[in-house]
């Protein structure tokens, strides 16, 4: 068994924790600092979610559509995020996308092109102007692919299959990490100067989601439990169109590209039911609006036997598809749909966490020394995420939070590792890896908790349904968590079990955040619906809901949101 006095410290300049789009991007920047980068991620390298973001990454390049520009894209932005973005996060966004594209060019990434030479820009949701870079339907995937040779190649040290479990602090300020290494069970302490957080989203909390297994919420916890605030956590949106068939397929992601492509939802009347819900922008209306609109008609009856509605693209050119949508027809083809063809089946599924660590422009936390980016933190979208602007958003603020994590280490010292902390949270891990009579395992908490996020904290909530919810999250805390326990307590190598029992503590806790945010915002914005306040109100609710650890227990305030270009219809 492990022995409490014995653990290896890693010694770094800036820790990376997380291995996606944001995370590799930070790594990359801070590696022109002339540091000791490290980059722990609890999967392998070029495994992270990022390469499931397929439809293309924004930028108003103006390639396709000249009068587009970043004034354009910033007012696209918040509008689409229901106003309750951090503007001044959006500003740096909109004007700095560009660049971050160009160097993603510079690193090897193969943009789609136009017939000129210029990066091809495709339509999506609730967007102007044709703003959407992209690569056939495969974006994320040559994104991190690029970021990843990136990074190979300027010799950062990445450690793969690292679960980071607390972050250690001393004094307002953070001081390193503890971990565990899945690959042979032992305890590692990170020492560091700074810290970037960049792991990711949430999705595993809901029973149909797009998200993989590794989307657990660990660093808003972590953040959360260091000092730093978290913000907007009742806000999570659900992609309009994930694929329900068949049942092995069920969440797995259909990406805004087929819409945007010329891709028309009908039901099973046969309707172009946007018709009765968005008239003016049909199916590239918001994500929001086009996921409730897919859910009422499946709810309403007139949806497909296999509870989806049809996404059809057969009136378009074969050829058209088999090019631009590459992903999509292949996978539609495993499931034995051509989809040039016959419709495809879908149905909205959780996808994005617009919710999470409160950040300014330069990704600082709170807490010195503690950086964010990505998925990981709230405020770049506000209410409700325009497709496209999620991967350009762990461009703009992952060489953020690399280049300001880099510049605090550069002129900062190490400080010493509290110890205690160190044994304290060893001790917490040992508890949940002892023999227990009564244990409950963590797969059997999962499924009830995604059962009941689904529906009760889903598309459409309401007062009754969020306490259900709530009572659930007590339930868990009070009674079931304390007897969470893991089959095999003789061995910690690659013990997927007990990480899976610290992720299920962390998705209990997110959980927590989510349903208490959302039963405290009375009314409808965004992704956030309200059946019983289904109207948005502007007059008192423009503004965040913000939470922090007090002594332990969840604390929250409002905050104003920011108005510094645009300000929201009255």
């Amino acid at each position: 068994m492990i022995n409490l006095e014995k653990f290896e410290v890693i010694e770094t300049d800036v820790l990376i924790i997380g291995a996606g789009g944001a995370g590799l991007r930070a790594a990359v920047e801070s590696s022109k600092y002339n540091l000791d980068v490290t980059v722990v991620s609890k999967e392998l390298l070029g495994k992270a979610h990022t390469t499931m973001a397929e439809g293309g990454i924004n930028a108003a390049l103006g390639n396709v559509d000249p009068e587009d520009n970043w004034k354009w894209h910033f007012l696209d932005t918040v509008e689409g995020g229901a106003w309750l973005n951090d503007q001044d996060l959006v500003e740096a966004l909109v004007k700095e996308a560009p660049d971050r594209i160009f160097d993603l060019e510079e690193f090897g990434a193969v943009f789609d092109r136009l017939p000129n030479g210029k990066i091809a820009q495709r339509p999506f949701g609730k967007a102007r102007y044709r703003r959407t870079c992209y690569m056939s339907d495969y974006t994320g995937h040559e994104v991190l692919a690029t970021l990843v040779d990136e990074v190979r190649k300027r010799g950062v040290n990445v450690l793969e299959e690292i679960f980071v479990s607390k972050l250690l602090t001393s004094n307002g300020r953070v001081t390193g990490a503890v971990a565990i290494d899945m690959k042979n069970g032992d305890f590692l302490v990170f020492k560091s100067k700074a810290v970037v957080l960049s792991t990711g989203g949430a999705g595993r909390m809901y029973k149909v989601t797009t998200n993989p297994a590794s989307a657990t919420g660990d660093g808003k916890i972590l953040a959360l439990g260091a000092g730093a605030e978290v913000m907007d956590m009742e806000m999570f949106q659900f992609h309009p169109t994930t694929m329900v068939w068949p049942p092995s397929c069920r969440g797995i992601l259909v990406t805004e590209a087929v819409r945007g492509e010329g891709g028309i939802l009908l039901n099973i009347k046969g309707e172009r039911f946007m018709k009765r819900y968005n008239p003016k922008l049909m199916e590239l209306a918001g994500r929001d609006a086009v996921a409730r609109a897919n859910w009422t008609e499946i709810m309403e009856g007139r949806g497909t036997e296999h509870g989806g509605v049809y996404l059809s693209v057969t009136h378009l050119d074969p050829e058209l598809v088999k090019t631009r949508l590459k992903t999509m027809y292949k996978q539609f083809l495993l499931a034995g749909i051509d989809i040039t063809k016959e419709p495809m089946e879908v149905s909205p599924g959780a996808h994005y966490y617009m919710g999470g660590i409160r950040i300014n422009i330069k990704t600082e936390t709170g807490v010195k020394g503690l950086f964010a980016s990505g998925e990981e933190t709230a405020g770049v979208h506000g209410a409700n995420r325009l497709g496209g602007n999620s991967l350009i958003d762990t461009q703009v603020f992952g060489k953020r939070s690399g280049e300001y994590a880099a510049k605090f280490a550069k002129s900062e010292t190490f400080h010493p590792i509290d110890l205690k902390q160190v044994e304290e949270e060893q001790k917490r891990i040992l508890s949940i890896a002892k023999e227990k009579s009564d244990k409950i395992r963590p797969v059997k908490i999962r499924e009830q908790l995604c059962e009941v996020m689904w529906e009760n904290a889903g598309i459409f909530r309401d007062e009754n349904k969020l306490n259900s919810a709530l009572s659930f999250i007590e339930k868990a805390k009070q009674q079931m968590l304390p007897r969470l326990g893991i089959c095999d307590t003789t061995t910690w190598r690659y013990n997927k079990e007990l990480i899976e029992a610290l992720e299920t503590i962390n998705l209990i806790k997110v959980a927590e955040l989510l349903v208490r945010s959302a039963l405290i915002r009375t009314e409808s914005r965004g992704a956030h619906y309200r059946t019983d306040y289904p109207k948005t109100d502007n007059k008192n609710w423009l503004k965040h809901i913000v939470w922090h650890l007090e002594d332990g227990v969840l604390k929250y305030r409002f905050e104003p949101v920011k108005i510094t270009l645009e300000k929201p219809p009255q």
